[in-house]
């Protein structure tokens, strides 16, 4: 399996839920009790649920997604409970995009995503060209692969994963709907999978790229990926997850350079 070559054309950890978000996000709606099941007890001398800044965002329930409106995610400083990259980002047309883990409802868009890419942008024959190859393409990664979703006015835009996780050095994967390519997402998308990667203890992220794609190459290279063999029409490129790398790619957006960072 190979990714797109060009992952912004593509057919210490972040410490992320800030509390502009917090400060804006209602409480969860109580679970209904069973019958004749009583209510718990809150501890003693709290009057109010748990302060929102303690809610952890990979463990919400898969409900459906919200797009904030009003919070500038370049602004957040973190809180110890977010994923290793913070999961908002302002694209270059100034939309908030969110990106985070796969889950279960998300299979459906994805697909719909997939079969509605333009053939014109695939590389090296991926996505797939039929529904049916799309569906068994796309098992293989969520069984085999760490799966990442980008979402835009709650409509899944991206598509990134890094497969095997098994592998100490598994291969990058990023697609992103040929509507929103150059507009920073499919680079968003690749900082998730290295901070993510990196926060797992994975070695190193690897891909291919077409030689003849020279913005794409040049767009890696910005990530830190270096070329490492060429082989046919393509060569591939190696991003060791170093420290430094790591530190890099979790650092929440308030210590940001976004002119330098954001490619």
């Amino acid at each position: 399996m190979s990714p797109h070559p060009d992952p912004d054309r593509a057919g210490s950890s972040n410490r992320g839920t800030m509390s502009q978000l917090l400060a804006l996000t209602a409480p969860p709606t109580p679970t209904p009790l069973e019958p004749n099941e009583q209510p718990k007890a809150l501890p003693e001398g709290q009057k109010t649920p748990p302060a929102l800044e303690t809610l952890d965002m990979q463990a919400l329930p898969e409900s459906p997604r919200t797009q904030l409106s009003c919070w500038d995610p370049r602004e957040c400083v973190g809180t110890p409970h977010c994923p290793p990259r913070c999961p908002m980002f302002v694209d270059k047309e100034g939309a908030r995009v969110r990106v985070r883990a796969f889950r279960s409802f998300d299979r459906s868009p994805l697909i719909e995503m997939y079969v509605n890419f333009d053939r014109a942008h695939v590389a090296q024959g991926i996505p797939p060209a039929t529904e049916t190859r799309i569906e068994d393409w796309l098992s293989h990664l969520l069984e085999d692969g760490y799966n990442l979703i980008a979402e835009r006015a709650g409509t899944v835009v991206g598509h990134a994963v890094y497969t095997p996780t098994s592998d100490p050095e598994p291969e990058l994967a990023v697609f992103v709907t040929p509507e929103y390519h150059d507009h920073g997402i499919g680079s968003e998308l690749c900082k998730h999978v290295i901070a993510h990667a990196a926060a797992a203890g994975h070695d190193a992220i690897v891909l291919d790229v077409e030689r003849g794609n020279r913005r794409a190459t040049h767009v890696y290279a910005r990530l830190g990926f270096e070329v490492v063999r060429t082989h046919g029409f393509t060569q591939e490129m190696r991003l060791e997850l170093t420290e430094a790398v790591a530190e890099q790619t979790q650092r929440p957006p308030a210590d940001r350079n976004h002119d330098k960072d954001d490619v």
